[in-house]
């Protein structure tokens, strides 16, 4: 007996619809935490503002820095 069994077209329709209301309703509250902590960190004095105005200030040492990081992270595997 599979788990399709004893359900009929409307009962599948109505469970795949909640489903989908309740990963969207989860993909909303995700995205809304993202954005909130992505504001927090551009706030001025905040790290993404400071490294956001290192980057402007130094670009090619930003470049260098990024570049290195990639190198050592990428290694670890």
């Amino acid at each position: 007996m599979s788990v399709s069994e004893g359900l009929d077209g409307p009962s599948r329709l109505e469970q795949a619809t909640a489903a989908v209301e309740t990963v969207a309703e989860t993909v909303q509250s995700t995205t809304k935490t993202v954005v909130d902590a992505i504001e927090a960190g551009r706030r001025p004095g905040a790290p993404l503002d400071r490294i956001a105005a290192w980057t402007r200030s130094a670009p090619i040492h930003s470049l260098a820095v990024a570049f290195l990081l990639g190198i050592i992270f990428g290694r670890r595997r």
